[in-house]
């Protein structure tokens, strides 16, 4: 099937890059050979590569990717200082071990750093790296606005709260590039401590002035009417909100938990199905109305299958030989790549194949003869364009006086003889 561009019409749901991506992270959270976890990082970096536009949003997966850096960073740091609890014959270094009193029992600042220790504090943040980086995927590739308006009417005002949060990210990130930009247009250094801090004003600025036009909007808008409903309906919406998601909760922790994934699924279809109709009798309150619905198609299923897929194999893989998904660090060993998991993680480029395409960029858009004044395109020929020959402007009638009285004095005289 081939992938037309993105439109208003064709664009993918923005609730099925959501169920990819965390599927992805379901699965990431399944497993700790690094293996698997670079395949589930390098997956979701070539879907956004693929598949994101150059909306501000977009921008932020740079940024994710940087922030699990950054978190396997820490990890190893106080793997180091702090000590690692698992027990290990590879002796790196001993650092100067601080004394603490008989009530901090389990905790120690300095000793021994074994091999085992860090490769366990950096399988460890691997995990929570490549769990950030797929969800900054689905933050790159889910348009808030869209995800926000196909919400149902129970959770509109959760779903704005949870957009601007999401949203205030990326936005801060594209005014910190842009503000970069700026300075290095100016002579002006852009990295170091003194420039952020100059960066920092303005990027504070407008956020404020984004609060106070978003505030305004939606108080224009109408924020927050309800409409009346029966004391029965709500009470009954409460008691099946809360139950399903409460069940959500338990069949979650079920499914990713060393055990228990036999009863996880049932309590998680029984609490998603407890929860799907509070929100429908709560949607009752909601007086506002959709202008143009999004629409779930063949795409969509594709895109959110394929995620729940990869996090539904990984989950069965664990199962059925967690030594694979598992490797140990004591004694120290290379972790083996397993291959049917392994493949199961490449079903999550589907969406690098099904998905719409971006837009096309202006760039794109623009002819071979739109570019800029004097740039030449490949091929193209070099001799001088011709100018367009100016319009005459048309004659008048006149009559036989007047052309006789614009005529020269010579000629005049010739025909007077």
């Amino acid at each position: 099937m081939s992938a037309p561009r993105a439109t208003r019409t064709t664009a993918l749901h923005a609730g099925a890059w959501w169920l990819w991506a965390l599927g992805l992270a379901a699965a990431a959270s399944r497993t700790t050979n690094p293996l698997l976890l670079g395949m589930l990082v390098g997956v979701a970096g070539y879907v956004v590569a693929a598949r994101r536009t150059d909306a501000p949003w977009a921008r932020s997966y740079g940024a994710f990717a940087k922030l699990g850096l950054f978190v396997i960073a820490v990890r190893l740091v106080f793997a180091f200082v702090l000590g690692s609890p698992i027990p290990g014959t590879h002796l790196l270094v001993t650092l100067p071990e601080v004394p603490l009193p008989d009530w901090a029992q389990g905790v120690r600042i300095g000793g021994r750093v074994t091999a085992e220790g860090m490769l366990f504090a950096l399988y460890d943040g691997l995990k929570l790296a490549a769990l950030l980086i797929c969800v900054g995927a689905a933050n790159a590739l889910a348009n808030p606005a869209r995800m926000l308006k196909s919400l149902p009417g129970a959770l509109y005002e959760a779903g704005v709260a949870v957009v601007v949060a999401m949203t205030f990210a990326p936005n801060l990130v594209a005014d910190v590039q842009r503000l970069r930009a700026a300075r290095r247009l100016r002579g002006r250094p852009d990295r170091g401590f003194k420039a952020l801090l100059q960066v920092g004003l303005p990027v504070l600025e407008g956020a404020l002035e984004r609060s106070v036009a978003l505030a305004a909007a939606m108080d224009a808008r109408g924020y927050g009417r309800t409409a009346r409903v029966p004391r029965a309906v709500r009470h009954t919406t409460s008691a099946l909100t809360l139950g399903g998601l409460l069940g959500v909760c338990a069949g979650t922790y079920g499914l990713l938990a060393g055990s228990g994934a036999g009863y996880g699924l049932p309590l998680l279809l029984a609490g998603l199905a407890a929860a799907l109709g509070g929100l429908w009798l709560g949607g009752r309150r909601s007086v506002r109305t959709r202008y143009r619905p999004e629409r779930w198609g063949v795409r969509a299923w594709l895109v959110a299958g394929s995620g729940i897929a990869v996090a539904a194999l990984m989950i069965r893989a664990d199962t059925v030989a967690p030594g694979a998904l598992q490797p140990p660090v004591v004694p120290l060993t290379a972790p083996v790549l397993p291959l049917w998991p392994a493949l199961g993680v490449l079903m999550g480029l589907l969406p690098a194949f099904v998905a719409p395409l971006p837009p096309r960029t202006s760039s794109e858009r623009a002819g071979p003869g739109d570019g800029p004044r004097g740039a030449r395109t490949p091929g193209a020929s070099k001799e001088p364009a011709r100018s367009p020959r100016p319009l005459r402007a048309p004659r008048s009638p006149q009559s036989p006086q007047s052309s006789q009285s614009s005529q020269s004095p010579t000629s005049q005289r010739e025909s007077t003889q």
